[in-house]
């Protein structure tokens, strides 16, 4: 029995007109390219209309969804023929995969999506709760992972041309995009204008995301701050993280007042809890030095590991104990010198208690003076930016990360691959940061350091 051949459609169709033309296909005994084109011909007035009302709830549909609900759209098979089922299981739990893909079912969802989050933290009339905005910030994430995921941009090309084009073209609501998708249209007009969207998308979620953060109302908690930071960092913009950086340490508490009056109370800049995590800080510059940015990747030093905030930080946290064992030291030592005393017969035990406790003190303090220099001194790990002489040891240990920090900036700006030619680097960007490194107490490319001057 000879096979039959495959007719191409005369017009596009849209998911849903494709889902409702191939339903016939289990009733009628016509083949299967004839049903297909005789179906769409016969039934195009009622698949507009059907395709109109389905489009227009698409905003509603995606209002009543959770994070998780729209995170997981469209992770089973179409097959273009379960529409009934896909209405009654939208998120599509009954059949779900854990490798299956995680989709956004179009560009209309997406962006409806993150405005009913966006609205919701926004349009609060007093202080929002931090699930909230946590999730606002987690809608931002989802649509990003979707939107940059390599393996997903088939899809949203198809998403580009296929959906939206057609869906526009059904309701004359572009007719530029009517003229473009009509056949014999310049495909280069079509790929420049894929692009476009795609950018504007990402322009979206990343505006999105700072205008929640920058709201009066808005406190933004380490949570917060380290979801923003993903959801750029997905994006690939820097831009922003610099000044987010800066609020994170400044921006007034909101706290409810009388009735639905909000009270900001200013906060304390330099006190330990306003540091960032040096986790978020890496992300971030990791971000800055992808998208080349060298002015974003050197506000955020400033505002992270520059800060007095961050200095207190690291002082508490590694300081704290060393500090600690200092102060019990002698106490122990004093214990161990009576204890050692009774050991012997050769003097008194109150002249061997301080022989013991004068001996035990100064070979701690000897080999903690010691460790302490070795562990100040340490150059190994630094590469092109080193400190200007003079600069105190205790003054070295605290601010190590921003020299490593500024040393990261300066392997990915400079001859990263050719060693040998380290050091004649040239241009404005450049100059700029070797005069900033200069005032921060550091030098780029020391000259005695280098490899073969030693």
């Amino acid at each position: 029995m000879p096979r039959s051949a495959l007719v191409p459609r005369q017009y596009p169709l849209c998911r849903i007109c494709d889902a409702l033309a191939v339903r016939r296909l289990y009733t009628a005994k016509t083949p299967f390219t004839s049903q297909i084109v005789s179906s769409v011909s016969r039934s195009r007035p009622r698949l507009l209309s059907q395709c109109t009302q389905s489009i227009k709830g698409a905003a509603a549909r995606v209002s009543g969804r959770t994070p998780c609900q729209v995170a997981a759209i469209s992770t089973r098979p179409y097959t273009g023929s379960n529409t009934e089922d896909y209405a009654a299981d939208p998120v599509g739990t009954n059949t779900q995969q854990p490798e299956e893909r995680q989709e956004l079912s179009s560009l209309t969802d997406m962006t409806a999506y993150l405005e009913n989050h966006k609205a919701k933290v926004l349009g609060h009339r007093n202080i929002p709760s931090e699930p909230d905005i946590s999730a606002a910030l987690h809608a931002c994430k989802v649509v990003a992972d979707y939107i940059m995921d390599e393996s997903a941009q088939p899809q949203i090309t198809h998403m580009v041309n296929e959906l939206d084009s057609t869906a526009s073209n059904l309701l004359s609501l572009d007719k530029a995009s009517q003229s473009s998708s009509t056949p014999g249209s310049d495909d280069g007009a079509s790929g420049v204008r894929i692009p476009a969207q795609l950018k504007q998308m990402i322009d979206k979620i990343s505006d999105t995301a700072y205008a929640i953060l920058v709201h009066p109302t808005i406190f933004i908690t380490p949570s917060l701050l380290r979801q923003y930071v993903h959801v750029q960092s997905r994006l690939g913009k820097s831009e922003t993280l610099p000044g987010i950086f800066q609020l994170y340490s400044s921006k007034p508490m909101p706290r409810s007042g009388s009735g639905s009056q909000v009270v900001y109370v200013k906060q304390n800049s330099n006190k330990a809890a306003s540091a960032i995590e040096p986790e978020v800080v890496e992300t971030a510059l990791d971000t800055a030095i992808e998208s080349k940015n060298l002015d974003a990747a050197v506000g955020i030093i400033e505002n992270s590991y520059g800060t007095t905030a961050f200095v207190r930080s690291k002082l508490l946290r590694k300081a704290g104990l060393p500090v600690v064992t200092f102060a019990v030291t002698p106490i122990a030592a004093y214990g161990l010198a009576s204890s050692f005393s009774v050991l012997q017969d050769s003097m008194d035990a109150a002249t061997a208690t301080n022989t013991a406790f004068v001996g035990i003190l100064a070979y701690v303090a000897f080999t903690a003076s010691i460790g302490m220099v070795a562990v100040m001194t340490a150059n190994d790990q630094m590469k092109r930016v080193t400190w200007a002489p003079g600069i105190p040891l205790r003054t070295r240990w605290i601010r190590e990360e921003e020299r490593a920090a500024l040393d990261k900036i300066a392997v990915s700006w400079g001859f990263a691959e050719d060693t040998r030619r380290q050091g004649e680097e040239e241009g404005a960007d450049w100059d700029a940061l070797r005069e900033y490194i200069g005032q921060r107490g550091m030098i780029l490319d020391n000259p005695a350091l280098m490899e073969g001057m030693e």
